[in-house]
């Protein structure tokens, strides 16, 4: 293909020793037919697709046609998948290469969905349209929600069926990351036990992510701790919106601190901390309230493949590692009550601010008030207004919240604009999905994007946003699936 779209590929991943991935190309599929292309991301990538046709993105969205420069691999990883160790690898996905920006940012490009490859296991490689779409528009929510993610350039239709519970029309997604190097690829190379490779990916990762650690005297202890806060800061943005990722798995858990993979994600309407939506998720490992915990396993286990490479004398290494795990605590404490202070408005601190959120967030809960609402209404917009919120309990937990706010100086505009910042208006709301997802599945994409438009601007009142903010049937449980 030509290279009129602007690609500047420079593939050093692909450079590294075969142990790391394998090279492959996309299986061409039948019938290939563009359905979505994000112009607003193939801008922020200097991509200019304007003077290629329909067929032509089409083949190139299902990897019927690469394009120059591109180079195709399948990444290996492994993973503690609900707890349990896997050797895993990109089994329906092929990463075309890494795209330089005009201001040298560099971002994978990944087709999901796109054939088998030698780590498919008995898989077949492919994706169906209705999980692509889930993920084009809630990783697209994200980012607008100001949340470290994973973006998606493109949807396309390959002609063929996939065979789940039924057939159903197969795709491909286009996906965007600073990379796709999970706390699995540490994993992967761990189970191998050869510290020389581990030490190049190591010092691979230093230098594409965190350049600012190579000239640390300890690379793998260094980097341990700044991936710590990148997830810490990572799921307590989560935790502020309502998401519930929804597979918690160590294959997909990142080390750039971008959220990846909206498999069985969702979003919580009625404050429920033990909400789960997944089909798999039988025992709420992943439930909303364990996501911090999960996360600092996942961390663990990242640690475990570094001790080789943090001291020669193991026990010295276990110990240092241990006590950066063990700061998890009381940081994700802090950042989780400057980001709750944040969503009331509270300027500064006061011991009593704990005791504060709690008792609203029980009081939720005890409810059943719809999370994101319930900050809406505080916010003093009309549109959230519901009788619930007139309850006595409410009223009187209202009144500490309004005598905690007159302290610190702070006057109403200022704790309205800091409220404006953190909660959402909007947020994809499960039904609402689910009808977009339903027509999609039937050629028509008109509601879908008209939810993607609202989706864009979440903090921004927007007329004709009624329909948006109201919670689905709660008498229904609303169930969520892998998508594999």
């Amino acid at each position: 293909m030509k290279n009129t779209v602007n690609w500047n590929f420079d593939n050093t991943y692909s450079r590294l020793s075969n142990v790391f991935k394998e090279h492959i190309e996309p299986v061409a599929v039948k019938n290939p037919e563009l359905v979505l292309m994000n112009q607003d991301l193939a801008k922020e990538l200097n991509l200019d697709f304007t003077n290629i046709d329909k067929n032509e993105l089409s083949a190139l969205f299902t990897g019927n046609i690469l394009p120059e420069g591109s180079n195709a691999i399948a990444q290996a990883y492994a993973g503690h998948q609900f707890g349990h160790f896997t050797m895993l690898g990109d089994g329906r996905a092929v990463l075309i290469g890494e795209h330089l920006t005009s201001n040298n940012k560099r971002f994978d490009v990944q087709f999901k969905g796109s054939g088998k490859t030698a780590f498919s296991r008995n898989g077949d490689g492919r994706a169906a349209l209705g999980p692509m779409l889930r993920e084009y528009i809630i990783s697209e929510a994200m980012h607008n929600l100001n949340i470290p993610s994973t973006r998606s350039l493109a949807v396309a239709k390959t002609g063929e069926e996939i065979i789940r519970d039924t057939p159903l029309q197969g795709a491909i997604l286009t996906r965007i990351a600073s990379s796709h190097i999970r706390v699995g690829t540490f994993q992967y190379v761990a189970a191998r036990n050869k510290k020389d490779e581990m030490e190049i990916l190591l010092n691979y990762v230093v230098k594409r992510h965190y350049p600012e650690l190579i000239n640390s005297k300890n690379k793998a202890l260094d980097l341990l701790n700044v991936i710590i806060d990148r997830q810490i800061d990572l799921v307590v943005n989560w935790m502020r919106v309502g998401f519930i990722h929804g597979v918690m798995n160590t294959d997909n858990m990142t080390i750039s601190g971008e959220t990846i993979d909206y498999g069985p994600c969702a979003f919580m309407d009625i404050y429920e901390p033990k909400t789960v939506f997944s089909s798999i998720d039988k025992m709420g490992r992943y439930a909303y309230c364990n996501q911090p915990a999960i996360t600092k396993w996942n961390l663990s286990r990242f640690a475990e493949c570094l001790i080789p490479l943090i001291d020669k004398d193991e026990d010295k290494a276990v110990k240092s590692a241990t006590e950066l795990i063990d700061t998890f605590g009381r940081k994700y404490e802090e950042k989780w009550l400057k980001m709750m202070r944040n969503k009331l408005g509270l300027l500064g601190e006061d011991n009593k601010d704990k005791s504060l959120i709690v008792d609203l967030l029980t009081w939720m809960h005890q409810n059943k008030a719809d999370y994101t609402n319930t900050f809406c209404h505080l916010m003093k917009l009309k549109e959230y207004d519901d009788d619930l919120y007139k309850d006595n309990n409410f009223q009187n937990w209202k009144k500490n919240w309004e005598t905690r706010l007159s302290s610190k100086n702070n006057h109403t505009e200022k704790y309205i604009k800091l409220m404006r910042s953190v909660n959402p208006l909007v947020i994809p709301r499960n039904h609402k999905i689910e009808e977009a997802l339903e027509m999609a599945n039937n050629n028509n994409l008109e509601i879908f994007h008209k939810l993607l438009k609202i989706l864009e601007k979440p903090y921004v009142q927007q007329e004709n946003i009624l329909d948006y903010i109201k919670m689905g049937d709660t008498t229904r449980e609303y169930i969520t699936f892998c998508g594999t």
